[in-house]
């Protein structure tokens, strides 16, 4: 696919999406869905990447979903894009590399929703927060009324779901939505260090460590831990034997 919207680089084992569709405040439109299921398509089969970042391009990392593109739909065809929009966040969340939104500007509705699908988020200080939907008259449609209250709790969540209020950075880290809020001029680069950080540690565990933890979030917890004896088997002989080894002999594994 020739992409349009999104820019990909690639250096140290850490590949960057930026949005850009600065015009438009990067809003999400069906061609941004097609070509993100694209990248992650790609992005699946490149074992040169082991962490992948997601930001945006201008003053927003994503205002929201595109309502042009929205407004006159039926009922069945909203349904469908909010499916379709789903189906991409999903898609993002599964993939077996850790994904770090560093949020530059606003992330809202969909930017949001999108920022919620990554593993976890860096955000600027001039970045805020909100699900403005009811605003509208709408309610969220890629998965924020499922996400948010996993990640801040049922009662911040019903709260910037039914106010409408946008929230600074400071405030999401506050309540968990954000895990660090660094100045403007150093947001990618503290987004790099934290993925190289993590592209320096065992690929295999890591796989693995995001696999069990976001299956386990949808378990008992008795089945969790179930979850975890599972795999916990699985780099023994192979990646697992190498870093005890180098941690015994006091040198830096190979992976």
């Amino acid at each position: 696919m020739t992409y349009e919207i999104l820019k990909l680089s690639a250096a140290e084992g850490i590949a960057t999406i930026t949005i850009s569709r600065p015009q438009a405040l990067n809003a999400l439109n069906t061609r941004f869905f097609a070509e993100m299921d694209a990248m992650v398509d790609e992005l699946k089969s490149r074992e040169d990447v082991k962490v992948v970042v997601i930001t945006g391009e201008g003053k927003a990392f994503v205002a929201g979903a595109d309502i042009a593109e929205m407004v006159g739909k039926s009922q069945a065809q909203a349904r469908e894009f909010s499916q379709v929009g789903q189906k991409t966040f999903r898609s993002l969340e599964l993939l077996d590399k850790p994904v770090i939104a560093a949020v530059n500007g606003f992330a809202l509705g969909g930017g949001c929703e999108l920022a919620l699908a990554c593993d976890f988020r860096i955000a600027s200080t001039k970045a805020k927060f909100g699900q403005p939907e009811v605003n509208l008259g709408l309610i969220p449609g890629y998965a924020a009324t499922q996400r948010l209250p996993r990640l801040v709790g049922l009662g911040n969540a019903l709260y910037l779901l039914l106010t409408a209020e946008m929230i600074t950075a400071e405030e999401a880290l506050r309540i968990g939505l954000v895990q660090k809020v660094v100045e403007p001029e150093a947001l990618l680069d503290a987004a790099l260090a934290v993925a190289k950080t993590i592209a320096s540690k065992g690929p295999k565990a890591v796989k693995i460590a995001k696999q069990v933890a976001r299956q386990g979030l949808m378990m008992d917890f008795e089945s969790g831990c179930a979850l975890e004896s599972q795999h916990f088997g699985d780099p023994f002989e192979n990646e697992g034997a190498e870093g005890m080894r180098a941690f015994l002999e006091k040198r830096p594994p190979k992976w």
